[in-house]
């Protein structure tokens, strides 16, 4: 072969610009959800929905008609087509955009809309509107399609609009301390809403929580001219909770019914004492109702969260019915999903355990006898999506092949398992009514996003796509994204890690590297999505010459019921050992400097970042912990009692947990920061680890965000970020 003198190679290369040099470098308002770019640097995307089994495409301006068989689109109406049947003017529009419209009645040409000041139903076959609402800027807003009704909150007072728009007003005693048709137990259990509609629409179950008994945590309002005192009513652990208990209202004769629940303690430090343990009920989660609306279903736990179970009621009495299955545990059991009846027979219904150590499917009947298990084996159901009603299947999501893919399933009656897809990644699903026809949205590592519409009708599903992204970040230098596993501390569970690369990677020299953690439980950050699943900061710190992290430890979510607790009761300590196997793996890399290794986490992650901080001081130089927990004594009942039981029933448990005997360990520079008005891990843990650290002459740094939560919100999160990285500039490289 003729050989090109080196001279004429340099001319070329001279000529030619390099790659890199073509290729943009991002910022944090690219990468950062507060960013002005960050939106503009997304995959592209398809919002859609269901109109009976005909699929319809979401946008800002219009609304389309698509063939789940070619994709092909046709027009159904524009934004400006809506605001004209609905009579508004240039000045008052009626509706702002489309994204969020739906078509709640499968054989009728509706659609609903809505804004700030109302909802509508428009008829766009007629052109008009054909019902709307008379409710604005009210909290819990829960509207039935089938009869119309809402139920929200006006005042602290629970309400019912009916279809002619009169309100019934339910309660009256509503008050900050008597809360109504809200979420409860602090949002645990699955618990998102307050208001559960019956599904004839006659009926509204509801939430209503008395904490009176509950102490304030003295939040302030630093914005006023002089400050103000705004208080949270913040249960901790194995202290006095709220009490709570569920109503029933009919419309159609006006009256509320409370389901007869045994009756709830006090709840008392010592009633929930290990020594004496209670098995009434004080958490009421997963409201479900019969098909015929008659009854209410409903998972009962007791304090200690190891005695789960399921309990009908008469909606018209509110008795107490039958009691259809019951869990215990020698940790915890933690319902989360409600049960869900076969659309084909009534008298049957899906119940979700992890009692087998995985999350499964079991099919049981209204006697509460268990049928059958239809999903089995060392994989996790983590989302039933819905039924094919003429096959008589269910359709769900698992990580059946591999802990790091969700994939989508259909199971018979049988407990014959099918796959509906055929490509490893991360998919979610959107069944249309009959379950014939499945939305299914994924990503892989190098695939940024897809949709496709799969036909279950067909023996061998059939798929069409409708989008198949580009890379929006085509443009930039981006770094490199690699996925990998090693053991855990007990030698033998399989851990999954990602690593972040600068994208000019030399493995002849050696890196700054920051370990980024989170570890805590119903969490995971690896996952086969686009770049296996990495935070955007990771991308801005390999930008900057750094080499990025991040491990999932025993106790994060999506494993199986015993990888999750083997941390229970000693929050931090396996999570801290599977972490720092992580470090042994990272000090057998050449290209990682041991010598500059920082570790950064938030919330569950700052309570790592800081353990991990104090017990290996000569490991990490560096830290960045964001709303850490400091001692599990200070956090909510709920959460706190499920993974460490009470302070007076686990007192070496909290001791050894807690960080305020640690400050005096810390060598390395530390940053802790906090929302000043964080109502989730309150400012009490921060500052009491900061007079921890005065006590010890330690010296920690202190920045926190007033007005801001647990996390910060809008471009307060690009000032965070780019304060986190500073820090690391600052100190680590």
């Amino acid at each position: 072969m003729r050989k090109i003198k080196p001279l004429l190679l340099l001319l070329i290369a001279m000529a030619l610009p390099t790659t890199a040099q073509q290729q943009k470098l991002f910022t944090l308002e690219d990468l950062n959800f507060g960013g002005t770019n960050y939106h503009n640097l997304q995959p592209k995307n398809m919002w859609l929905t269901w109109w009976g089994e005909q699929l319809v495409r979401t946008d800002v301006e219009e609304c389309y008609l698509i063939d789940p068989k070619t994709g092909r689109e046709s027009l159904l109406f524009t934004l400006d087509d809506i605001n004209r049947w609905a009579g508004s003017d240039d000045s008052v529009r009626y509706v702002r955009h489309l994204m969020n419209a739906t078509f709640p009645y499968p054989a009728e040409p509706i659609v609903k809309l809505g804004n700030r000041k109302a909802v509508i139903l428009l008829d766009f076959k007629k052109k008009q509107i054909v019902w709307q609402d008379s409710i604005s800027d009210q909290t819990a807003y829960d509207w039935n399609a089938r009869s119309r009704a809402t139920a929200y909150v006006k005042d602290y007072q629970l309400c019912v609009a009916d279809a002619q728009n009169r309100e019934h007003q339910l309660t009256t005693d509503g008050s900050r301390e008597i809360v109504y048709g809200q979420s409860v137990h602090r949002d645990e259990f699955g618990i998102t809403k307050g208001t559960f509609w019956s599904p004839d629409g006659q009926r509204l179950a509801f939430y209503r929580m008395d904490q009176s008994m509950v102490k304030d945590y003295p939040q302030v309002d630093i914005f006023a001219r002089e400050a103000t005192h705004e208080p949270d009513k913040y249960p901790m652990a194995g202290m006095t909770s709220h009490q709570v208990t569920v109503g029933v209202y009919n419309l159609q004769t006006a009256k509320t019914v409370y389901l007869k629940t045994p009756a709830t303690p006090a709840a008392a430090p010592a009633a929930v004492s290990d020594a004496s343990p209670s098995d009434v009920p004080v958490y009421f989660t997963n409201i479900a109702w019969s098909p015929d609306s008659k009854t209410v279903y409903m998972l009962e736990l007791n304090r200690q969260q190891n005695d789960c179970r399921l309990v009908s009621y008469d909606a018209t009495t509110g008795r107490r019915m039958a009691e259809l299955y019951r869990e215990t545990s020698d940790k915890y059991v933690e319902p989360l999903h409600p049960i869900v009846f076969l659309p084909w027979d009534h008298t049957k219904f899906i119940l979700q355990s992890q009692r087998d150590g995985y999350n499964h499917l079991y099919l049981y009947n209204i006697k509460g006898e268990c049928i059958s298990q239809l999903t089995k084996g060392p994989w996790v159901v983590l989302n039933l999506l819905g039924f094919n009603q003429k096959q008589q299947q269910i359709v769900f999501t698992a990580n059946r092949e591999h802990p790091l893919h969700q994939r989508l399933y259909s199971v018979s009656m049988k407990g014959e398992v099918r796959q509906l897809e055929t490509t490893d990644g991360v998919h979610s699903g959107l069944l249309s009514p009959s379950g014939n026809l499945l939305i299914d949205r994924y990503s892989t590592p190098t695939r940024p996003r897809v949709i496709d519409v799969v036909d279950l009708t067909k023996k061998s599903p059939r798929h069409t796509t409708l989008l198949e992204a580009e890379d929006p970040w085509a443009e930039y230098k981006q770094p490199i994204f690699e996925c990998g596993s090693i053991k855990a501390a007990d030698g033998m569970t399989d851990l999954y890690y990602r690593m972040v690369k600068p994208a000019d990677f030399n493995p002849a020299k050696q890196y700054p590297t920051v370990v980024y953690v989170y570890g805590g439980p119903h969490a995971h950050n690896i996952a086969a999505s686009w770049h296996w699943a990495s935070r955007s900061w990771e991308t801005y710190m390999a930008q900057k010459g750094y080499i990025v992290f991040i491990l999932d430890n025993r106790g994060s979510e999506n494993r199986g019921r015993d990888f999750e607790q083997t941390t229970w009761h000693q929050l931090g300590q396996v999570e801290m050992l599977d972490q720092m196997e992580g470090v042994k793996y990272l000090r057998s890399l050449p290209y990682v400097d041991m010598n500059r290794l920082g570790v950064h986490g938030w919330s569950y992650g700052g309570f790592m970042t800081i353990s991990l901080m104090t017990n290996y001081p000569d490991v990490f130089k560096v830290g960045v912990a964001g709303g850490p927990v400091i001692d599990w004594k200070w956090y909510e009942v709920m959460y706190g009692e499920r993974y460490m039981g009470t302070p007076q029933s686990n007192p070496e448990g909290y001791a050894k947990c807690s960080l305020l005997p640690m400050a005096k360990n810390l060598k390395g520079r530390l940053q802790i920061i906090t929302g000043y008005n964080d109502a989730t891990v309150v400012p009490q843990h921060c500052l009491s680890f900061l007079d921890a650290c005065v006590k010890a002459g330690t010296q920690p740094d202190f920045f926190t965000y007033p007005g801001e939560e647990h996390n910060m919100r809008g471009h307060a999160s690009v000032h965070l970020h780019e304060r986190i990285t500073q820090y690391f500039e600052d100190y680590l490289k």
